[in-house]
């Protein structure tokens, strides 16, 4: 009976295994799912909390810009009532007074995902990020019966003009500047150089043609007609330049391109001298952003007017130039261009399927180049000209992706370069007269030999170019992006020897660090120790290449061999929108950059201080370019004119 009793006991412990693990596997998935969600729950925990964060940051920002926008709001409406109050009182037109039609509209960069120049000259300015993603252009109202391109923008009642005197520009040794021309002086007055085929007033331009293949995003645009802007004045400072005539003698305002000439008022402008302030306010403290000083509170030696400009020189600083009109060249279109030839006599401008050139001193058109049955029809813009540096020839980029020679005096093309295979944006001729460099939006920069006719070599990089120069010497060519970078080769080998990468947008700025935005122009110094870069991100930035070019004897041609790395020596900010040209001066003394503000600054570049802030255009300044036989610079915009300005040392009132 014992045995049998000891036999039954491992029968009955074996029949409660089973259950036993049965229920610990049913508490070790429990805890597993247990587990499983607490994990889960702390995750999405984690998920929460930073979504909250990044909800709260955006808040903040919004209500950053809010602020922001209220404040740029009621400045603006402060200024707007202030010019009001000031044309009220100086005979203008009355608040609800009815609005006249003017001068045509001047027209405007397109727009679109596929454009380079896409937002820069439609809308308001001020736009940040890749002008590609800029909205369209706001259309002006029409009026009923009427197309579009016939439609008129109204324009201030500035009294009549005062009369004009014989002016005296500067370093400059023109003819008379009195819109006569003498016998002497051959060929037509410029308010009437339109060029052949083309009518008199600006016609209205359509972007793209009907035969225009879409092209890929990092292509440019073609400029377009669009509503344009009168020149901004300063606060309180009115268009008008002579008083109000008496009651009942009327007002004859000039008609529109009668003159080319700028006439100079024989008073200050301001307000009537019994409302002047006998104790003028104190300058406001703007830094290099000339263009927010109200001009009135200016002391004469401070600030210069014309009939459609005004200069202001930086208060903060002694003055040192003077900056005068010469004159004026109207375009049947956009001034894509302008450029001055290595001996100063001529200066070509590119616009609308032509290219023109102008002697300087004589004030005549003496070429207009375009070919007779262009392939491409609608409009075929000339981004691009550049000089041989005998004078004899003039290269071309366009928008149908070739390189034009023409031989200037035969009036003719003698050599095509194809091989680019989107719009050309930049050409650049060396000074031995061997090489084209030519950057375009299909990412190359390419290199031709012009005197074996061929091409010589293509360099890659990750982005549409946008401009590209070569050093004087013609060691090195260099190229911007729309990456935000500037890159340097040796045109020899053709070997990359320098990258000036871009900054990320949104990132804290790094002291000495590369622009944060697409880069739309490059110059050399005149010793190509420095180059200095245009950028959308409204700044200029000065780069020592001196480990890149180093000086070498006369007749010999060291290698470019990097020393150390390339280092951005000065930033200059001032601009209040897009930089889209860079220059310096021949002497170096001096950094010009034109800007989608409409205006062109001139900068010191030992300290990066704004010298002065002219405003001589209706809509952006897309050229700026100095004679190299020093006192002139070229302007061109998408107000449909190029001008030739004059700048020396100043010498006092």
């Amino acid at each position: 009976m014992y045995n049998a009793h000891r036999g039954m006991m491992p029968q009955q412990i074996s029949s409660g295994t089973p259950r036993l693990t049965e229920l610990l596997d049913a508490v070790r998935i429990l805890f597993d799912e247990q587990s499983g969600r607490a994990a889960g729950e702390y995750e999405q925990q984690k998920e929460i909390h930073r979504q909250a964060a990044e909800f709260d940051h955006i808040r903040d920002r919004i209500v950053q810009l809010e602020s922001t926008h209220l404040q740029m709001k009621a400045d603006y409406e402060n200024r707007i009532d202030h010019l009001q109050r000031e044309l009220e009182r100086r005979g203008g037109p009355m608040h609800g007074a009815p609005q006249h039609p003017g001068q045509p509209q001047p027209p405007s960069v397109g727009h679109g995902p596929r454009d380079l120049f896409g937002g820069i000259m439609a809308g308001a300015g001020g736009a940040q990020g890749d002008p590609r993603l800029a909205p369209p252009p706001q259309e002006p109202p029409q009026h009923q019966g009427l197309p579009a391109h016939l439609t008129q923008v109204s324009g201030l009642n500035t009294g009549p003009q005062p009369p004009t005197h014989q002016p005296s520009y500067p370093n400059y040794n023109g003819p008379a500047m009195n819109g006569s021309y003498s016998s002497s002086h051959a060929g037509p007055p410029l308010a009437q150089l339109a060029p052949p085929g083309y009518p008199q007033g600006p016609p209205p331009a359509a972007s793209p043609g009907p035969n225009k293949s879409r092209r890929p995003p990092h292509a440019a645009s073609t400029p377009q007609q669009q509503p344009g802007h009168p020149i901004p004045y300063p606060p309180s400072s009115p268009k008008g330049h002579g008083p109000t005539p008496p009651p009942g003698q009327p007002q004859h305002p000039p008609p529109p391109h009668a003159m080319t000439q700028p006439h100079h008022p024989q008073h200050q402008f301001g307000p009537p001298p019994q409302h002047r302030q006998q104790h003028p306010p104190p300058i406001q403290h703007v830094g290099n952003e000339l263009s927010k000083l109200n001009i009135d509170d200016l002391p004469p030696h401070f600030k210069k007017m014309g009939d459609d400009w005004w200069c202001i020189f930086n208060p903060a600083i002694p003055r040192k130039l003077d900056v005068s009109l010469v004159y004026t060249i109207p375009h049947p279109s956009v001034v894509c261009c302008v450029r001055f030839s290595h001996d100063g006599r001529y200066i070509a401008t590119g616009c609308n399927h032509a290219a023109q050139i102008y002697d300087v001193e004589r004030q005549q058109l003496v070429s207009h180049l375009e070919e007779e049955n262009p392939e491409q029809e609608g409009d075929l813009y000339i981004r691009s000209v550049a000089f041989s540096p005998d004078g004899k020839y003039l290269a071309t980029g366009a928008e149908d992706r070739c390189i034009r020679v023409w031989d200037i005096a035969a009036k003719k093309v003698v050599e095509v370069f194809n091989g680019h295979e989107n719009d050309i944006y930049s050409l650049d001729f060396s000074r031995n007269g061997r090489w084209i460099a030519s950057g375009s939006g299909d990412r190359t920069v390419r290199l031709w030999d012009f005197e074996r006719r061929q091409h010589a070599m293509t360099m890659l990089i990750e982005e549409g170019v946008t401009t590209v120069a070569l050093s004087p010497d013609g060691r090195i060519v260099a190229a911007g992006s729309l990456d935000r970078s500037v890159r340097i080769w040796d045109t020899e080998t053709g070997s990359r020897i320098e990258s000036l990468i871009g900054q990320e947008p949104g990132m804290p700025e790094v002291p000495g660090g590369g622009h944060r935005d697409s880069v739309y122009s490059v110059a050399f110094s005149p010793t190509g120790q420095n180059l200095v870069s245009g950028s959308l991100d409204k700044c200029i930035k000065m780069w020592d290449l001196s480990g890149l070019v180093p000086p070498s004897a006369p007749g010999q041609r060291p290698p470019p061999a990097p020393k150390g790395p390339s280092r951005c020596i000065r930033t200059f900010q001032g601009h209040i929108d897009f930089v889209l040209s860079v220059a310096l001066s021949p002497d170096g003394q001096w950094v010009m950059s034109g800007s989608k503000d409409r205006g062109v600054v001139f900068w010191d570049p030992r300290d990066g201080t704004a010298q002065l802030h002219l405003q001589g255009h209706s809509n952006s300044v897309i050229s700026v370019a100095p004679s190299p036989k020093g006192g002139l610079f070229a302007t061109g915009s998408g107000d449909q004119k190029a001008r030739i300005w004059s700048y020396s040392d100043y010498r006092g009132p």
